[in-house]
C-alpha cells in the first residue's frame, strides 16, 4: 500500500489493551505516514529498561502529575491499574491548527473525553484475534510480575466490552497489516465529502 497522504488536520484515538502491540503498530505507521505526529503521553508507572523518557512517556511521579492537574496541563488523564496517564494537551492543539494528522495512544477512560471535545476524531480500538492471545502476549513481556498481569488482564476484560464505542477495530495478528488497514481508515475519512468540501467548492466556484 502507498503512504498516507495528508489533507488536513485530523486527531486519530488508538485504544486498545495493554499487551495489544500498540507501540509496535504505531512504529509500523510511521513508516507508512512518515508525516503523522505522534502524542507522548505522560504517566506516573515506572519505566520500562526498553523504553526511553520523552519517546515512549513522559515519566514523572504523583506529585508533579498532581500539579500538572491543577495547571490544567492535560487534555484529559486516567488512572490505569496504580498510575495515572495524560494527555499535555498545547503540543496537540497546535499540530491541528497546522492541518497535521495528530494520534493519541489513550486508554478507553480517556478517549470519550477526547471524542466529546474535538469535533474532527476519529478512534480505533486495536485487539489481538484472541484473548488467549492477549494473555500469552503480556506474559511474554516478562516485564511485570504475576500480580501486575493478573490485574492488567482483568483491566483488559472490561477495555474489550467497550469497543463498541469505536468507530473502527483492527485487529493485530500481523503488524504490517494492521498498520496498513488503520492507514486505509485514514485515507478514507480524509476524502469524505464533510473533509474535501473546501476543494469541492473551488471547482464548482471556478467551474
Amino acid at each position: 500500500m502507498s503512504n498516507c497522504a495528508s489533507y488536513g488536520g485530523l486527531l486519530v484515538i488508538l485504544s486498545g489493551p495493554s499487551g495489544v502491540g500498540k507501540d509496535t503498530v504505531l512504529e509500523k505507521l510511521k513508516e507508512k505516514m512518515p508525516h503523522m505526529c505522534l502524542s507522548v503521553s505522560m504517566t506516573t508507572r515506572q519505566k520500562r529498561k526498553e523504553e526511553t523518557d520523552r519517546k515512549d512517556y513522559i515519566f514523572t511521579d504523583f506529585m508533579d502529575f498532581d500539579e500538572k492537574i491543577k495547571q490544567g496541563y492535560f487534555l484529559e488523564y486516567a488512572k490505569y491499574g496504580e498510575n495515572y496517564y495524560g494527555t499535555p494537551k498545547t503540543t496537540i492543539e497546535n499540530w491541528l491548527n497546522e492541518g497535521k494528522i495528530v494520534f493519541l495512544k489513550i486508554e478507553v477512560q480517556g478517549a470519550q473525553i477526547i471524542r466529546s471535545g474535538f469535533a474532527k476524531t476519529i478512534s480505533i480500538f486495536l485487539s489481538t484475534p484472541t484473548f488467549a492471545e492477549l494473555i500469552t502476549r503480556l506474559k511474554a513481556r516478562k516485564s511485570e510480575c504475576d500480580e501486575d498481569i493478573a490485574r492488567r488482564i482483568e483491566i483488559a476484560r472490561s477495555e474489550l466490552k467497550r469497543a463498541n464505542e469505536y468507530d473502527y477495530i483492527v485487529i493485530n495478528d500481523v503488524v504490517d497489516r494492521a498498520a496498513d488497514d488503520i492507514c486505509a481508515i485514514i485515507r478514507a475519512e480524509q476524502l469524505k465529502y464533510k473533509s474535501m468540501q473546501k476543494y469541492v467548492n473551488e471547482v464548482i466556484n471556478n467551474a
